[in-house]
């Protein structure tokens, strides 16, 4: 025994003194894969690979990657530490607002009968399936709810909502983004818990703000989720579902990794757990005003760059709630220019550097997100919409 501890303790020391190895090599795929970068002048868009990861979570997600960890046990740390920070009850890092959507539809559903939790959503027998909506606040995501076997009940005045709790009643679901409907988010959840039902708000692309990431679970929101990949700056493929303790309890036990449940396939890898913390405290620790000044010096500095071309205006303008920072809109007379927005567009979408200008773009304008820039691609952006309205100007 003696003699192998010796033959051990030898070759220990002697695979320490050994030269580490180099550190690994980073591969450019992007063009390994024949894939074209972007200067991103539109927004926190999905298609566009949403926000780009502050340094600091970039450094603390790298860090996550060299040991493994019990993910049980990290998701509740986590979220008994988002709940602290964010000053809520309980807090779950989901794969994405639409997977919180599903997560917390399910808890809903699910919420005292933990036998219906590998029956959803094909078996709904003795559950509550009703899920009252505002007919405006229907919208691309409701599959995320469907997906839990539930069925819509529409409404569109105060009376309608008050009159449409019944026993199959489940939740009353709230998009706050949503640019119409006469019932208000007090007035949401306040006649929801006086029916005893749980009411969820979908904020997820509603930060900034900061304050937003406790204004509507204080107001009485049962649950809330945010996008990770948005205004917080986190990973894409992560996000957060805030709320009720009780049911953030049944949306985990919807979740992976627990098998045969409708959230099984959600998976959230160690690494955009915590770096869905980590953007958490980065976004907390950041100067709001200074944020909002950066994004405005932006955009002035875009419009300068174009408002002196013929028929050209601009205007900057803050969104009320969704993407609440300033964007730029240039609007022209397009029979001048001999080009629709569309088309000015496609040109900077095909240029070189490739840009994408924001969604928002009609036959006269368009519109450019200046929050998601890169130091001085702002110079970048306005240089080239310059050379391609001055090229219809003088084709």
């Amino acid at each position: 025994m003696a003699g192998g501890a010796v033959a051990y303790g030898s070759g220990v020391a002697e695979a320490r003194s050994k030269k580490r190895p180099a550190p690994a090599k980073a591969v450019d795929y992007y063009t390994k894969l024949g894939i074209t970068p972007l200067i991103n002048a539109a927004g926190t868009f999905t298609f566009l690979s949403a926000s780009l990861l502050p340094e600091e979570v970039q450094a603390s997600m790298s860090l996550a990657t060299q040991q493994p960890v019990n993910i049980e046990e990290l998701h509740k740390a986590a979220g008994e530490y988002l709940a602290k920070q964010l000053k809520c009850e309980a807090a779950l890092v989901t794969a994405g607002a639409a997977s919180a959507l599903t997560l917390g539809t399910a808890a809903c559903v699910s919420m005292g009968n933990d036998q219906s939790i590998s029956n959803l959503p094909t078996d709904m027998t003795g559950l509550k399936n009703e899920v009252i909506v505002q007919k405006t606040h229907r919208y691309d995501y409701d599959h995320a709810l469907r997906n839990c076997g539930i069925k819509f009940v529409n409404v569109e005045t105060l009376d309608d909502y008050d009159a449409a709790f019944n026993e199959n009643t489940v939740m009353a679901h709230f998009f706050n983004a949503a640019e119409s409907g006469q019932i208000t988010r007090e007035d949401w959840v306040r006649v929801a818990h006086k029916h005893g039902v749980p009411c969820f708000n979908d904020a997820a692309a509603d930060v900034p703000p900061i304050s937003n990431l406790w204004n509507y679970t204080q107001m009485g929101f049962d649950l809330v989720t945010f996008s990770g990949g948005k205004g917080i700056r986190g990973p894409q493929c992560a996000g957060l579902l805030l709320g009720r303790k009780d049911l953030i309890e049944y949306a985990v036990k919807n979740n992976n990794p627990y098998g045969n449940t409708v959230g099984r396939g959600m998976k959230v890898g160690k690494e955009e757990i915590v770096g869905m913390v980590a953007a958490v405290d980065w976004f907390l620790s950041q100067d709001e005003n200074a944020m909002m000044a950066e994004f405005q010096r932006r955009a002035e500095k875009i419009a300068a760059e174009v408002k002196s071309i013929p028929t050209v205006e601009t205007k900057i303008y803050v969104p009320p709630v969704a993407n609440h920072v300033p964007h730029l809109q240039v609007t022209f007379d397009q029979s001048r220019l001999g080009m629709t927005g569309h088309e000015i567009m496609d040109k900077m979408r095909k240029g070189s550097p490739r840009i994408e200008l924001n969604p928002a773009v009609g036959p006269g304008f368009v519109t450019v997100g200046v929050w998601m820039l890169k130091p001085d691609e702002d110079v970048i952006v306005a240089r080239r919409l310059r050379e391609v309205f001055q090229a219809a100007i003088q084709s």
